[in-house]
């Protein structure tokens, strides 16, 4: 975070560490040293951001323990001081990326983040957009400088990227677990409880998207730059975004059909849950040595591995069938054909459609 903080980013805080307790504007202005004017415009600014401060007459505002808007305080709650990151919450950029490549031809460390409630330009695989509507999205950038890491490598980024978010959202997701009836055949209700915990466990499909319970919940997009000197990185820009709750009167029709949410009904903190867990994994895996072996992991939870799919091309658009057999170090998809002919595919070349 930014040592100097505003005198709204103070009053944040203060709230989201006591949600639900009331404080008069003279006990806000005595404990931030600012005058009373001062904590009622950064209430009433609060207010026009979304977050829920009600005014109790008499007694003062009041943060709803229902509020769910991600914040600078309501992150660093829940990932601590371990990390050393430098990261930025705003209510709507135009893409997260974009401003943090920004930051990054400006000299800007490994480890800065951008964080933000919308998105009016945000940005998806192949020049696509993707849809960040406020209040109902969390869209993370993360700023990384790996060293001798060559451009073929990159797309270890995503994919740890992609692990690290099945975790974040297993994080929030409800307790679904079935309470066995000790009546019942113990086969048929093992099958029944195995049956739903796979049903809620989000899955990855090749290679940037996480699908849970059949539909898309959160797309990932790293984009780079090459140093001209030695061919390696010498930035790479990992962009993230979350669907966490379905958009006010749904998703555009275009979108309907693929794309889902995380979570069916409003939960406190939620937003602020999953990007400090995301952060807490990935950089986890990421500076480990080994890289914690994720690579297993993320076969595990391939939506396409050992799956017959449609390989498309991005190029002309052509459509093959093909069985995929593995995943390799490089990420890239190993496929064979129905006439018995194999082949590895880059991401960048191709994109693959599960068959129903």
């Amino acid at each position: 975070m930014s040592p100097k903080e505003s005198t709204k980013d103070k009053i944040l805080a203060l709230f989201e560490q006591n949600k639900g307790t009331c404080f008069s504007g003279a006990e806000i202005a005595e404990k931030l040293h600012v005058s009373r004017t001062a904590v009622w415009k950064a209430v009433e600014s609060l207010r026009e951001e979304g977050y829920a401060l009600e005014a109790a007459p008499g007694r003062g505002y009041v943060l709803s323990p229902d509020t769910d808007i991600v914040s600078g305080q309501g992150v660093g709650k829940y990932l601590g001081e371990d990390l050393d990151l430098d990261f930025r919450v705003f209510d709507e950029v135009t893409s997260t990326n974009t401003l943090l490549k920004e930051k990054a031809a400006a000299g800007a460390r490994e480890g800065t983040v951008i964080i933000a409630n919308s998105q009016t330009g945000g940005k998806g695989r192949m020049g696509r957009s993707f849809f960040s509507p406020l209040n109902t999205g969390l869209y993370i950038s993360v700023l990384l400088r790996p060293t001798d890491m060559p451009p073929e490598r990159a797309l270890k980024i995503t994919t740890m990227a992609a692990v690290a978010a099945c975790h974040a959202i297993e994080t929030v997701l409800p307790d679904r677990k079935i309470v066995p009836d000790s009546k019942g055949p113990k086969e048929i209700l093992e099958a029944v409880i195995r049956k739903s915990k796979e049903h809620n466990r989000p899955q990855i499909k090749w290679v940037n998207d996480i699908f849970l319970r059949g539909k898309k919940v959160v797309g990932i997009l790293t984009e780079a730059s090459m140093s001209m000197e030695n061919g390696n990185l010498e930035y790479a820009v990992l962009g993230i975004g979350f669907n966490v709750y379905e958009p006010e009167g749904g998703f555009p029709e275009e979108l309907k059909s693929i794309a889902g949410s995380i979570l069916g009904v409003r939960m406190p903190d939620a937003k602020n849950q999953i990007a400090a867990e995301f952060l807490h994994c990935f950089f986890e895996i990421y500076r480990a040595p080994d890289h914690l072996g994720y690579e297993s992991e993320y076969k595990d939870r391939s939506l396409v591995l050992g799956k017959n799919v449609d390989v498309i091309s991005t190029g002309g658009g052509d459509v093959r069938q093909a069985k995929v057999l593995d995943i390799t170090e490089d990420c890239n998809l190993l496929v064979e054909y129905k006439d018995g002919s194999q082949a590895v595919l880059s991401s960048g070349e191709v994109s693959v459609r599960p068959k129903k």
